[in-house]
């Protein structure tokens, strides 16, 4: 069965209810999975809780759906960048899960492995450790973190093959692998989609087992942070 479709909006077709779980690829905004966020809103999804590493900023990225109140909770490890993220969670109006960055990598990772749970030492002994199982190993504590089985997964590649095998340009690859991997049904954005066996397999970063739909779009690749210098005069 073909996994290219035409639109981000046909690519997300019957596959959106309110209350879902949904996984989300990138790091700031690097990968960032736009065309399929900005089709989540249109499409007015609600009640969403959204694993990813942070909601994007102000006006882009995740934060389009905390502006259009559609998300109901965040599974995140940063909360910076965005002023709207961080009213909303100060006044009560939006849950928030915080995980170390590695645990939530390795959350969606194991879920996308079918391992439903591990033990990490991370976050032992703070409020990260609260209501979890400790477990010792070695005379040392670990608490029990639970993978991230999602819904949906939605994540942004550079280049896709016509079977959903993936590349992930130079720091874009951040999160999106292991988002990928844990969803029911993964939607992917890319850039370039390519014929079927002219990717060099070694160069893959995600086999197209995973993937379940693709499409083509275009992107902005806003700088997060701009950072600059005076000139020196001559």
């Amino acid at each position: 069965m073909g996994k290219i479709y035409s639109s981000a909006a046909e690519a997300l077709d019957g596959l959106l209810f309110d209350g879902m779980l949904i996984a989300a690829g990138g790091f700031g905004l690097c990968g960032i999975p736009e065309n399929l966020i900005s089709a989540i809103r249109e499409a007015g999804t609600k009640d969403l809780t959204v694993a990813s590493n942070n909601a994007g900023v102000d006006g882009f990225g995740l934060g389009v759906l905390l502006e259009s109140r559609q998300v109901k909770k965040m599974m995140s490890s940063y909360v910076g960048e965005n002023d709207e993220f961080m009213r909303q969670y100060l006044s009560g109006e939006l849950e928030l899960e915080f995980n170390p960055q590695g645990t939530l990598a390795e959350r969606m990772r194991a879920g996308g492995c079918g391992i439903p749970g591990f033990y990490t030492k991370t976050g032992v002994g703070t409020v990260i450790a609260d209501g979890k199982e400790v477990k010792q190993f070695n005379n040392e504590d670990y608490i029990l973190e639970e993978g991230i089985f999602a819904d949906l997964s939605i994540v942004k590649a550079w280049k896709a093959d016509e079977t959903g095998n993936l590349i992930f340009r130079k720091t874009a690859r951040n999160f999106n692998p292991p988002a990928a991997m844990c969803g029911k049904v993964c939607v992917v954005e890319v850039e370039e989609i390519v014929p079927r066996g002219t990717m060099d397999g070694d160069h893959i970063h995600l086999p197209g087992i995973y993937v379940h739909r693709i499409i083509q779009g275009d992107h902005e690749k806003r700088i997060e942070q701009r950072t600059t210098r005076k000139r020196e005069e001559a």
